[in-house]
C-alpha cells in the first residue's frame, strides 16, 4: 500500500502539534488502538479517546464522536478499517483539525481528498508511534 509523500521535517513538525483525538481507541492493552496512543500520551502529547463503546480509558473521558469533543484538536488519530474513514473524516472535519492522520493499513483517497480541500493534512499508511520513535 502506498503512503502519503511527507518528508520526515515535514512529519517532525506534524509530531509537534500536541492535542490528538484518537478515534477507534481500545481499552484492550492488546491492540495498537490502545499502545499507541499510550505512547503519545507517555511521550508529551494530549490524548483524546474518541469510542462510543466506553466512557473512560487511560482514566481520560472517552468521547462517543469527534463532535462531542470540547476544545480545539491537532491531530484525528484514526484507528478505523479503511472502509469506515469517510464518516470519520466527515465528522472530524467540523472541528477543523490541522491533521488527519490515518493509522497504518489505513488508507481511504475519497475521505483524504475531502479533508485536503479543507486545507487539513492528512498522513496515511502511517504509524504515529513508529514515525515518533524513528525521527526523535
Amino acid at each position: 500500500m502506498e503512503r502519503d509523500s511527507y518528508t520526515d521535517d515535514e512529519i517532525r513538525d506534524i509530531l509537534s502539534l500536541r492535542y490528538v483525538a484518537v478515534v477507534g481507541m481500545s481499552k484492550n492493552d492488546n491492540k495498537a488502538a490502545h499502545y499507541v496512543p499510550k505512547y503519545l500520551s507517555e511521550n508529551g502529547f494530549d490524548i483524546i479517546p474518541v469510542n462510543p463503546t466506553t466512557d473512560e480509558i487511560l482514566g481520560k473521558k472517552c468521547y462517543p464522536s469527534i463532535s462531542d469533543v470540547d476544545g480545539d484538536i491537532d491531530i484525528v488519530d484514526v484507528f478505523r478499517p479503511s472502509e469506515l474513514v469517510l464518516p470519520v473524516v466527515k465528522d472530524a472535519i467540523k472541528k477543523n483539525p490541522k491533521v488527519i492522520w490515518l493509522q497504518e493499513g489505513i488508507h481511504n483517497p475519497e475521505a483524504e481528498e475531502m479533508a485536503r480541500k479543507k486545507d487539513i493534512k492528512v498522513v496515511f499508511n502511517r504509524c504515529m508511534l513508529a514515525e515518533h520513535q524513528r525521527l526523535f
